[in-house]
Order: structure tokens, then sequence, then C-alpha cells
């Protein structure tokens, strides 16, 4: 006796979803990959605020990607050797993106985007290790960086030195 068709496609798409055989499972990807994203955000957030290009949407998404590429592998029973080389394509890829986020000024001897650049790359480290597992890493790494990219400009314009002003000049006043 032929099985229905119907049920042939049920037990397909049911197959299909096997590689989350169990709520606990469920629950450790929904976690990771919702941390990722929350992390990449709250760095976004500040590039956002900061009127940079890359934002929140942006950083999520590098953060959830990097969390996604490193965790599928995981599932899957892949062997540490293996994971390494994942690894590093995601760093050469994210190396990729942010390399287009860095702009050389032709009219000022100014590179600008670096800063841009080294927060994706960062927020891809951020969420391979939200991806594998190792969220109280991610969590400490979001609160140092956004400790350098807000306190750490406040300190070096503490530190930098005025430039002398002189009470005759010869450029007109604005």
């Amino acid at each position: 006796m032929d099985i229905p068709w119907w049920q042939v496609i049920g037990q397909t798409v049911a197959s299909e979803f096997s590689d989350v055989p169990d709520l606990a499972q469920a629950t450790r990807i929904v976690l990771r990959l919702m941390l990722a994203a929350l992390l990449g955000g709250l760095l976004g957030l500040e590039r956002e605020n900061k009127g940079k290009a890359a934002g929140v949407r942006t950083h999520m998404l590098v953060a959830m990607g990097a969390a996604l590429f490193v965790l599928i592998p995981q599932q899957a029973g892949i062997v540490p050797a293996d994971l390494s080389r994942v690894i590093q394509g995601v760093v050469a890829g994210i190396g990729f993106l942010c390399a287009g986020s860095i702009l050389k000024s032709e009219d000022e001897d100014r590179v600008r985007g670096l800063t841009t650049a080294a927060g994706m790359w960062l927020t891809a480290a951020i969420g391979m290790a939200a991806g594998l597992g190792r969220e109280a890493t991610a969590v400490i790494s979001t609160v140092l960086a956004l400790v350098i990219l807000s306190l750490v400009p406040v300190v070096v314009k503490a530190i930098e030195k005025p430039e002398p002003r002189t009470l005759l000049s010869d450029e007109p006043k604005k």
C-alpha cells in the first residue's frame, strides 16, 4: 500500500527541519543568534548615534551572520580543525566587507572609515563568540568595545594640545 502524497510531503518537511532535534537545541540556537544580534545592535547603535554609515542593522546582520557561520558547522558535528577553517573564511569575508567602508579622500590626506571597519570586524568576532556558545566572552568584548568607542575619544581630546592662537592672523575672519 502506497503512502498518500500528503503524508510523503509531511514526512519530507519534518525531515528537513530535523536539524533541531529537541527544545534544548532550539533554545540554544535562538539564544545564541539573539545574543549576537543584540550585542551587534548595541555597537551599531553607538556608531549610528555618531552619524556613521554602518549602523544598527548592519552591525546586527554582521554579528548574526558570523554567529550562524560558526553555529551551523558546530551543530553538524564538524571537527575543531575544520571549524578553524570556517572561522578563517568568516574573518577573510568580513575583511572584504570592511574594506568597502574605508575611503581615502583625494582633497585631504586622510583616510576615513577605519574605525567603522574595525568595529564591524570586531562585531563579527563577537558574533562568532556568541555562535560558539562563548556568551560571556561576547558580552565582555562588547562592553570593552563600547568603552573604547565612547571614552577613548574623550580622553584623546583631553590629552591633545590645542593649537596656539595668535592675535594677529593673516586668515580672514568668518
